[in-house]
């Protein structure tokens, strides 16, 4: 699944086009590295976020093309943010 589609499914981010924008700002970063919006999430990877003033860091635990509000949550473990 592409890292902008998963970031909306999972609902760490809202909307789509804001993961584009997140991505293309170089905000997002998948094990250490800064991506594009089209890489392809797989299970195990590390997701960084950077938020305003903090970063929120995320393991990819499981991927589902869709999901519900309650079984989202499910789909990553946090593994720290700091000062968010």
């Amino acid at each position: 699944m592409r890292l902008d589609k998963y970031l909306k499914v999972s609902r760490l981010i809202k909307r789509r086009s804001v993961a584009n924008e997140a991505c293309d700002g170089e905000r997002v970063s998948v094990n250490g590295r800064q991506v594009k919006a089209s890489y392809q999430v797989k299970v195990g990877d590390v997701i960084e976020i950077a938020f305003g003033k903090g970063t929120l860091k995320v393991e990819v635990t499981e991927i589902n093309e869709n999901a519900n509000k309650a079984s989202a949550p499910a789909m990553y473990k946090e593994l720290g943010d700091t000062a968010l």
